[in-house]
């Protein structure tokens, strides 16, 4: 599966009534560390078939960072049943994002 472009739009859908947990990349262009962390997060994308990988680009969607209280990035969320299961802030190694995902 690919990585899906997640907006205040496509936001329910997507994430809230999503009947698989959903990882969600809050990111911008101009973070260094985004960059690093976006390989490993399409890499991801390709391999997990039990759950959804969506970015929110922080400057297109300041309402949706806000609304969870991204003050840095990236800040990684998992959505388990439209609700936060887990999150972490910074570049993480690709198993400690896959162990947020169990």
């Amino acid at each position: 599966m690919s990585v899906i472009t997640i907006t205040k739009e496509n936001f329910e859908q997507e994430v809230i009534n999503s009947e698989q947990p959903v990882l969600v990349d809050f990111w911008a262009s101009w973070c260094g560390p985004c960059k690093m962390l976006a390989p490993v997060i399409d890499e991801i994308a390709g391999e997990v078939r039990d759950a959804k990988v969506g970015k929110v680009n922080v400057d297109e969607q300041g309402e949706l960072a806000a609304r969870f209280g991204v003050m840095s990035i990236p800040t990684l969320i998992v959505f388990k049943n439209g609700e936060v299961a887990a999150k972490t802030v910074g570049v993480q190694p690709k198993q400690a994002v896959l162990d947020m995902l169990k």
